[in-house]
C-alpha cells in the first residue's frame, strides 16, 4: 500500500505543475505586449501555444506510455519540459518565448496523458476512485492557481519570474519520479521474460524494426484519433469536456476584462478570483470521494457477491449531476456580474461551474478507463487531452472579443446554452452505454 501510495502522488505532481504553467504567464500578457512591442492578440499566443503544446503531447505520450513503459515517458518529459520552461523565461523576442512555451507544453504532457493509465495499473477498479479524485483535481486546481501565483509575481517583478518560478515547483515535483517503478503490465511481463532469457521476449527494438516502425505509426500514433472518430464514448465525451475547458481556459483570458470592467480590479485583485474555480473543484473531489465509499464501493462488493461485475456505467451518476451544474452556473455568473452585485455571487457561480466540470471529467476518464481498460485506455484518454486542449487553445483568441461585443450577460449565456445543449450526453450513455460496449471492438480486446 505504501508503494502505491508513493507512486500515486507522481501523476498528479506532475499534472499540477504543468496546469500552473499553463496561465501563470496571463497576468503578464500586458508585459509582454510592452517589452516586445506587439498587439495583445500576439501577446496571447504564449499562453495559446502552450496550451496547444498540452493537446500534441498526448499523440506521442499515450502511445509510447503503452509501448515503452509509463516510467520512460515521465522520466524524458519532466527533465525536458524544465529546459523549454527556462528558455522561455530567457527569450529576448516573441518568437522564442511562443517556440519555447509550445514544446515546454508538449512536454509537460504525460503528466495528464497517462497519469490515468499509471493509476489503472497499481489500483483495482473498486479502489480507483479516490486516488483518480485526487489526480483529477489537480488539472483543475493548477490553472486557478497559476494567475494568482503569476499575478503577484508580476507585481513585484516582471513575467519573465513567472517561468522561472515554474521550475522550483517542477525540482519538488521530478524528485519524487526518480523513485518510480515500472508499472505497465506488459513492459513488467516482457522485462522478466527478457531477463529468463525467452526468445519472444528478447527482440529488436521498434526503431530498429521496419515492421514495428509501421505498427507504432501507423496504429499507436493514430490510435487516438482513430477512437474519437469510430467510437461515439470517446468522440461524445471528447467534445462534451473540450467544450468545458475550452471554457476555463477561456475564463484565464476573459475574466481580467470581466472583473475590470464590472469591479474595477487590478491583477493582483482578479488572481484572487479564479480562487472560485479551484474551491469548486475542492468540493467536486469531495464528492467524488463521498460517492466512491458511500455508494460505489459497496455496489461491487455485492456484485461480487453474487459473481457479476458492475457496469461501467455506475461510474456517470456524478457526469449526470455535473451536466446539470454547468449551465446553472454560467447563467447564474452572466447575470449576476451583468447586475453589477457584490463579486462574492459570481465567484460563488464559478465554484458551482469548476465542480461540475470536475464531475463530469472524473466521471467521464473512469468510464472510459473502465469501459476500455489500460491496453486502450491511454490512448483514449490521450484523445480526450488531445480535444480538450485543442479547443482550450482556440476559446482565448475569441472570448474576450465576444465579451466585449454581448457584454457578460448574454456573453457568458451563450456558453450556458451551449452546456445546455451537451447536457443530454452522460445521461445517454448511461441508457445506451451497455449496447456500445458490445459493439465496440477496442472494448472487446
Amino acid at each position: 500500500m505504501s508503494k502505491k501510495a508513493y507512486h500515486t502522488f507522481i501523476p498528479p505532481a506532475n499534472a499540477l505543475v504543468c496546469t500552473i504553467a499553463s496561465s501563470i504567464i496571463t497576468p503578464g500578457l500586458d508585459d509582454i505586449q510592452r517589452v516586445f512591442h506587439v498587439s495583445a492578440e500576439v501577446s496571447l499566443l504564449p499562453y495559446v501555444l502552450y496550451v496547444l503544446g498540452l493537446a500534441a503531447g498526448p499523440l506521442l505520450a499515450g502511445p509510447c506510455s503503452e509501448h515503452f513503459g509509463r516510467r520512460a515517458v515521465y522520466f524524458t518529459g519532466m527533465p525536458m519540459f524544465a529546459l523549454f520552461i527556462l528558455g522561455a523565461g530567457f527569450s529576448n523576442n516573441i518568437a522564442s518565448l511562443i517556440i519555447c512555451r509550445f514544446f515546454a507544453g508538449v512536454f509537460g504532457s504525460p503528466g495528464l496523458t497517462i497519469g490515468g493509465a499509471t493509476l489503472s495499473d497499481i489500483w483495482l477498479p473498486k479502489d480507483r476512485a479516490i486516488p483518480w479524485a485526487i489526480y483529477v483535481t489537480t488539472p483543475f486546481l493548477g490553472p486557478t492557481i497559476g494567475p494568482l501565483v503569476g499575478g503577484f509575481v508580476v507585481l513585484g517583478t516582471d513575467w519573465r519570474w513567472t517561468q522561472w518560478t515554474i521550475l522550483f515547483f517542477t525540482v519538488a515535483a521530478f524528485g519524487p519520479t526518480l523513485g518510480m517503478s515500472e508499472t505497465y503490465k506488459s513492459i513488467i511481463l516482457r522485462r522478466r521474460a527478457k531477463m529468463r532469457g525467452e526468445a519472444s521476449a528478447v527482440k529488436t527494438g521498434p526503431w530498429f524494426n521496419p515492421r514495428a516502425i509501421h505498427t507504432f505509426v501507423t496504429k499507436l500514433l493514430t490510435r487516438p484519433i482513430h477512437m474519437a472518430l469510430t467510437e461515439p464514448v470517446v468522440g461524445l465525451f471528447s467534445l462534451y469536456i473540450a467544450l468545458n475547458f475550452g471554457m476555463v481556459y477561456g475564463f484565464f483570458a476573459a475574466f481580467p476584462y470581466v472583473f475590470a470592467e464590472a469591479y474595477n480590479f487590478e491583477i493582483g485583485s482578479t488572481g484572487l478570483m479564479f480562487l472560485g474555480l479551484g474551491i469548486g473543484s475542492l468540493v467536486g473531489c469531495g464528492i467524488m470521494m463521498v460517492f466512491a465509499r458511500v455508494i460505489f464501493r459497496p455496489q461491487v462488493i455485492r456484485a461480487r457477491e453474487l459473481g457479476k461485475e458492475v457496469p461501467p456505467e455506475k461510474r456517470l451518476y456524478l457526469a449526470m449531476m455535473g451536466s446539470v451544474c454547468l449551465p446553472v452556473s454560467l447563467f447564474w455568473f452572466a447575470w449576476s456580474v451583468q447586475a453589477r452585485v457584490h463579486w462574492i455571487c459570481p465567484v460563488i457561480a464559478e465554484g458551482v461551474f469548476g465542480c461540475g466540470n470536475l464531475l463530469i471529467f472524473m466521471a467521464a476518464t473512469l468510464y472510459i478507463m473502465d469501459f476500455y481498460g489500460p491496453l486502450y485506455g491511454a490512448s483514449a484518454n490521450g484523445a480526450n487531452n488531445l480535444a480538450r486542449y485543442s479547443v482550450a487553445a482556440a476559446f482565448p483568441l475569441f472570448i474576450v472579443q465576444i465579451y466585449k461585443a454581448l457584454g457578460t450577460g448574454w456573453a457568458t449565456s451563450l456558453l450556458g446554452f451551449i452546456s445546455v445543449l451537451l447536457m443530454p450526453i452522460p445521461w445517454a450513455f448511461y441508457v445506451y452505454g451497455p449496447r456500445f460496449r458490445q459493439n465496440s471492438g477496442y472494448a472487446k480486446a
